[in-house]
């Protein structure tokens, strides 16, 4: 089973203490839900059409096990506390398998 990478941009953050909120709801969830953070932060560089934005990428065992994170009840609350206080742009895609 090849593993799975969820990557999430933070295109725009209107409320700061609503994404700390955020985050420490959704650290855990995705621990729990057996995610691994790769990186988090702002890029060191953005090239062609790249835009410095804050940038998540946690690893996961497999596509459904990320999207079963996504839809578990811990993820869906940190989902509620963030709100409309951020516009983001979520995407988890997976891993090409070894050889």
């Amino acid at each position: 089973m090849a593993k799975a990478y969820w990557i999430n941009t933070f295109r725009s953050i209107s409320d700061p203490a609503r994404l700390e909120a955020y985050i420490k709801l959704a650290g855990p969830a995705m621990r729990q839900g057996g995610g691994r953070f790769l990186a988090r932060g702002t890029p060191a560089a953005a090239f062609e059409s790249g835009v410095v934005e804050r940038t998540t990428l946690i690893e996961f065992d497999s596509v459904e096990q990320a999207i079963a994170t996504h839809d578990s009840p811990a993820y869906q609350e940190a989902l509620r506390v963030l709100g409309d206080a951020a516009i983001r742009d979520l995407r988890i895609i997976e891993a090409i398998p070894e050889d």
